[in-house]
């Protein structure tokens, strides 16, 4: 983790010293030759600044260790971290589209040269670079915001080729497109910076967990001697590479807690060594092994409760031949308006097929592949 933080600063680093020295270029060529879209292009790289400053502050913010008031550590703050960084790109995207405007009405005259050209071309090869190099440490440190400064950079490249096709039209045709060309740039800068929001607090409120991720952890835990199934994993986020979670496992119903108490600790050190996930918690399901009746039972209903509509999975089916008991759990799809109506037609189907049990079914949300 201290490895991690000390390469996203480094990173950051490189693109705060890159962009303090594009934007200081831009400004002085935009404010001499008079080029609003050269400007709005300076106030982007130095937006570009603070992000990477923000980055840094929640770099360290995140790094910090948990503590009573944050069991689970601090590592969310580097979402807030992309959160605000999104919110800094679409003040600038705002500012800038307004200034675009202005130059539509009053347009300014325009006095570019070949060094002025030279300048914003320089700008375009630097921040593409720039963006390629960041964006793809983003990706192996799995930081958002490295990844979102990286992009944004590359976007910015593009933005800055067209200022600089503005230049070259005004100084070959002698026509001032630098309002229009600014309002182009804004958009596409208001556009990213809302992309980006979405993005953090998509994550902010939670997502699924990915379906690869899902199926390794399950199937670590199917390895296990004696362990007939995976069921209802949970994980919970709390930062890049901080996963929390929890998980049913299905084991023979003749097992003694001795046993599933070995199993479940061998569980949490597999998953923990091989995925760097800590499981919190792994429940027990109890599955009838001996009676053939049973196991004809299981698999009727289980065909039955499948056939209806928003029906993902069933799982967890234990009968209690002598005390006329059928317990079990369904997963419901999301998109199901009324998960009670769904668990009255299950119940309703199995009564229907067993009519003498007594019938227990748990609703299980599609939380994870």
């Amino acid at each position: 983790m201290e490895h991690r933080e000390k390469q996203i600063i480094r990173v950051s680093m490189i693109g705060i010293i890159a962009n303090i020295i594009l934007a200081g270029l831009k400004f002085a060529v935009g404010f001499f030759a008079h080029s609003v879209s050269i400007m709005i292009d300076a106030v982007n790289n130095t937006s570009d600044v603070m992000s990477s400053v923000i980055t840094i502050l929640g770099t360290k913010l995140a790094g910090r260790p948990a503590d009573k008031s944050h069991p689970y550590g601090h590592g969310r703050v580097e979402y807030l971290t992309a959160a605000i960084i999104s919110a800094i790109v679409l003040y600038a995207g705002v500012t800038a589209l307004i200034e675009a405007v202005k130059e539509i009405f009053s347009p300014k005259e325009l006095s570019h040269s070949p060094l002025t050209l030279s300048i914003i071309a320089a700008g375009v090869i630097v921040k593409f670079f720039l963006g390629r190099y960041v964006s793809s440490e983003g990706q192996k440190l799995s930081s958002d915001a490295l990844k979102n400064s990286g992009q944004d950079a590359i976007m910015d490249s593009a933005v800055s080729s067209s200022t600089l096709i503005g230049a070259i039209v005004f100084l070959v045709f002698g026509i001032s497109i630098e309002g229009w060309l600014g309002v182009f740039i804004s958009i596409f800068i208001i556009r990213a910076g809302l992309d980006m929001f979405l993005e953090a607090t998509s994550k902010i409120l939670g997502e699924r967990t990915e379906s690869s991720i899902a199926k390794a952890i399950k199937d670590t835990v199917c390895e296990t001697e004696g362990v007939l199934g995976a069921y209802d994993l949970i994980l919970t986020n709390y930062g890049p590479d901080r996963l929390i979670g929890s998980i049913h496992i299905e084991v023979p119903d003749e097992w003694t807690a001795g046993k599933i108490d070995t199993v479940t600790r061998k569980i949490t050190h597999k998953v923990a060594v091989k995925h760097h996930i800590i499981l919190a918690a792994v429940g027990i399901y109890s599955k009838n092994t001996a009676s053939p009746q049973v196991m004809e039972i299981r698999d009727r209903i289980t065909k039955a409760v499948m056939s209806l509509k928003y029906i993902l999975g069933v799982h967890g089916f234990y009968c209690e031949e002598d005390k006329k008991e059928i317990r079990f759990d369904v997963v419901v799809d999301f998109s199901a308006p009324n998960t009670e109506s769904v668990k009255k037609k299950v119940h309703k189907t199995v009564r229907n097929l067993y009519p003498d049990y007594n019938v227990n079914v748990q609703i299980d949300s599609d939380y994870s592949d």
